[in-house]
């Protein structure tokens, strides 16, 4: 018997954080009956589960996907409006989902796979995946900007935990690196805005030990299975 959250994941529906929400939403069904317990234990094999009326069972093979996500495409797997989705851009029979988001504007490095399992320890805050962005700020750093952003800055959810910053270019101080280990909704927009900066441009170029190189926007390529290992052995480095 496993947890209904962990069962979806293990089908590659979603992270398990994701399909709490799911849950919750009346989006499965066990048995015939929606479930929105989101303690449930279900066991494979003998108890029927649906995702959007669709039955759903573990999958045998699981993918990773590295994608370069490019501008004005939606970090989902499936979009109300009709919009692009990073989903569109993947050549894959699998289920797969995005590990995180990038919000619209934001290029750059994005995970997508169907192991819930491990899009659950790579997002958990626990775990302090780094994630490294390219940002343009319409005008310049100071050196006071810089302590703040090292030291936290406080967002609704709480203070920003450890932040690395550099200049690529050090006479331009309006480019700059910034390596985050959280992954807070529009987080990096939201650090800059509370210093009297905005963004122009945003790109992910790092995600872990993962980086971009070789892969022009739109394309994409699997991860080898050392680069796999590798991200499941993540949580045991970080405990």
């Amino acid at each position: 018997m496993v947890r209904l959250n962990k069962y979806l994941a293990d089908c590659g529906v979603a992270s398990r954080r994701k399909c709490d929400a799911l849950i919750a939403a009346g989006k499965v069904a066990v048995n015939g009956a929606v479930e929105q317990r989101l303690g449930t234990k279900v066991e494979s094999g003998a108890d029927v589960v649906k995702f959007d009326n669709k039955v759903v069972k573990p999958v045998g093979r699981h993918e990773y996907i590295l994608l370069h996500k490019p501008k004005d495409v939606i970090t989902t797997a499936v979009d109300e409006r009709g919009r692009k989705t990073v989903l569109d851009l993947v050549r894959s029979r699998a289920r797969l989902f995005p590990v995180g988001r990038l919000d619209r504007d934001t290029t750059g490095a994005l995970l997508l796979t169907n192991d819930g399992e491990l899009a659950h320890l790579l997002m958990h805050p626990r775990f302090n995946v780094a994630k490294t962005y390219e940002v343009h700020l319409n005008s310049e750093l100071q050196p006071g900007d810089v302590v703040r952003l090292e030291a936290g800055i406080e967002l609704d959810e709480g203070t920003t935990s450890e932040t690395t910053v550099q200049f690529p270019a050090p006479q331009d101080r309006s480019f700059v690196v910034i390596t985050i280990h959280q992954g807070w909704n529009r987080q990096i927009r939201r650090m800059f805005e509370k210093l009297g900066h905005s963004i122009v441009r945003l790109k992910r170029v790092g995600y872990a030990f993962l980086d971009l190189r070789g892969l022009n926007r739109g394309q994409w390529r699997p991860l080898t299975n050392p680069e796999v290992q590798r991200l499941k052995g993540l949580n045991h480095a970080n405990q």
